[in-house]
């Protein structure tokens, strides 16, 4: 493979120099030459927007830090069609590709979002120091991949991004493994891996903590309307951390989500182990949840101190939820089916809870060998139900170990539950059902 090391193309390791022409240049060489490997070698180099192109692998070697700026003037729009309706794509993208096949990412060196210097505490919550931190205006992607087939990251080292970490929407054939995701754990809107509208996706071997979600599958309008379903998706090996959820599927749910798999990951003190919402039509069907251990908490927000911003979750292992979205009631949210989970082992501090709509029923949901501990962790009580972003909100509500409404097929068995402390919002109720049919829970006794 031919290597073009970006030294050569007059990049400069100050970390203050806009190297993103030397980085562009050699890309483009690489691609026009049939491909090759873009060296970024050790040391610290600063740039601007790079797109990648078909056949390069950008190849960070150990010791080597690529910061993104945050000059807005050196970060461009992602390319579109002017024609074509980008609303929410707004703030610009550091690297990326469109349109591309093979484009690797890969080696032992870091790329850096300069976060640190985005997110700002300003003690909104009176000295917990838990609530998503305040944030500059111009917020870049750190990536966004958009159709490329074939697309690999593998061992880097992502930190602090500003926004969304890495998205990619309408990608196929997707390898990411062995990858750290070190972000902001306030920081909003800094999801971790965010496949959209994507297909054959395989995401092993990572460590993952970010303020918003830490792997969050979608099907935004958009790209749902170019590429389809977002299916084929398998998650394993994987520790991760976030004030939100460690997995969720949607809320953006304007296509299909189908045929996804987590299992053999820790859930390091998230809001929420696993949300599945819908919200705008789509069909979220076959997916399969298993051998998961680690904790869920409640963080301090504006649920607890007003004015205050706030987070999704208030300790959930596991939240699926069907209901219309604030502002639309007369929409109708999508179907949710076929979902199992299976060998979750979680010390949490709100219940399972399993709600959607008369009209959108939740069908076929299947749970077995679920361990739970009820258990305070956190700075804030309890006693919450949390449907954002929906009609519902939020609703004080007493905290049963599963709550369950409007589900046709629902059985819950070979499970416990151990309930912790005493004048918590759990009083020891195993289940609460509301318009449920064809429902078999049977908890174990000590």
């Amino acid at each position: 493979m031919t290597e073009y090391n970006i030294l050569d193309y007059g990049a400069v390791a100050d970390g203050a120099t806009n190297c993103a022409a030397a980085i562009q240049k050699a890309v483009d060489l690489a691609t026009e030459n049939g491909g090759g490997r873009v060296l970024i070698p050790a040391g610290r180099f600063l740039s601007g927007t790079v797109l990648l192109k078909s056949n390069v692998e950008l190849h960070l070697a150990s010791g080597a830090v690529l910061l993104s700026s945050l000059d807005e003037s050196e970060i461009s729009a992602f390319p579109h069609d002017d024609s074509t309706d980008m609303d929410g794509w707004d703030g610009g993208f550091f690297l990326g590709a469109k349109d591309a096949v093979n484009v690797t990412i890969s080696g032992l060196g870091v790329i850096d979002g300069q976060g640190d210097k985005v997110f700002m505490d300003l003690n909104e919550d009176n000295d917990f120091h838990e609530c998503p931190k305040s944030c500059a205006v111009f917020r870049p992607r750190m990536m966004l991949f958009e159709n490329v087939t074939n697309f690999t990251v593998r061992d880097v080292t992502l930190k602090d991004a500003a926004f969304w970490t890495l998205h990619m929407a309408g990608c196929r054939h997707v390898r990411i493994s062995g990858i750290m995701i070190l972000n902001d754990d306030r920081g909003a809107n800094n999801d971790g891996i965010d496949p959209d509208s994507c297909q054959d996706v395989v995401i092993s071997d990572c460590i993952i903590s970010t303020g918003d979600d830490a792997i969050v599958l979608k099907a935004t309008k958009l790209m749902s309307k170019r590429y389809g379903a977002c299916e084929n998706i398998t998650i394993t090996n994987c520790v991760l951390h976030s004030r939100d959820s460690a997995l969720k599927i949607g809320t953006e749910t304007w296509g299909d989500v189908r045929n996804v798999i987590l299992s053999d990951c820790v859930v390091q003190d998230c809001s929420r182990g696993i949300g599945v919402w819908v919200r705008d039509g789509g069909t979220v069907e076959n997916i399969h949840i298993h051998h998961l251990t680690g904790a869920t908490r409640r963080y301090a927000d504006r649920y607890a101190i007003p004015g205050a911003p706030g987070w999704w979750g208030k300790g959930e292992p596991v939240f699926v939820s069907a209901t219309r979205r604030k502002g639309r009631p007369d929409s109708y949210p999508g179907k949710i089916r076929n979902v199992s989970f299976d060998h979750v082992y979680l010390k949490c501090e709100s219940c399972i809870f399993v709600a959607g709509e008369e009209d959108c029923m939740i069908e076929n949901v299947r749970l077995s060998d679920i361990d739970l501990t009820l258990e305070k962790q956190g700075t804030q009580p309890g006693g919450l139900f949390d449907e954002q972003p929906s009609e519902r909100h939020i609703y004080p509500h007493s905290i049963p170990a599963i709550y369950a409404r409007s589900v046709d097929g629902l059985r819950l068995r070979d499970s416990h539950v151990t309930f912790v402390g005493e004048n918590m919002p759990w009083d020891g109720t195993l289940t609460e059902t509301e318009n449920c049919r064809r429902v078999h829970i049977q908890w174990e006794e000590d």
